[in-house]
């Protein structure tokens, strides 16, 4: 009943409008300042740190603009899904921390997790009418 109520295609839109800008928003933050970038990526302990930084600013503004513009959702979506399960456990391992700490970042793991979901989801759906196809 309801989904006739609901205007799926601007729901999609709004979603993939949200999603994207996450990864906006952190990808041109690691890239205006990269060596903080890449200070973070030591901090974590990720492997080859400016690699590693070079790699998040790739995939968080090249699949974040994508999403934006519905280009290629399903297989993107499935990528950043899987992007985001792994920064999650490189970057809020709560489980070797104590105190407050350890509740931050297991909030901070669990939205990972969270937006992992929906990205999920979103592959599943699609992008909606309102999308730039690729034929």
């Amino acid at each position: 009943m309801l989904t006739n109520l609901l205007p799926r295609d601007a729901l999609l839109l709004t979603g993939r409008v949200l999603l994207a800008g996450l990864f906006l928003v952190m990808g041109w933050g690691k890239l205006a300042d990269f060596p903080a970038a890449v200070s973070y990526m030591i901090q974590t302990g990720a492997p080859v740190p400016t690699l590693s930084a070079i790699l998040a600013i790739v995939v968080e503004l090249g699949a974040g603009l994508a999403l934006l513009g519905g280009i290629l959702v399903e297989p993107i979506a499935i990528v950043l899904a899987l992007y985001t399960i792994v920064t999650g456990l490189i970057g809020h391992h709560f489980w070797t921390m104590s105190g407050m700490l350890r509740y931050d970042m297991m909030i901070h793991f669990y939205k990972n997790i969270s937006i992992a979901g929906g990205l999920l989801a979103l592959a599943a759906a699609g992008p909606g009418r309102f999308a730039i196809r690729l034929r």
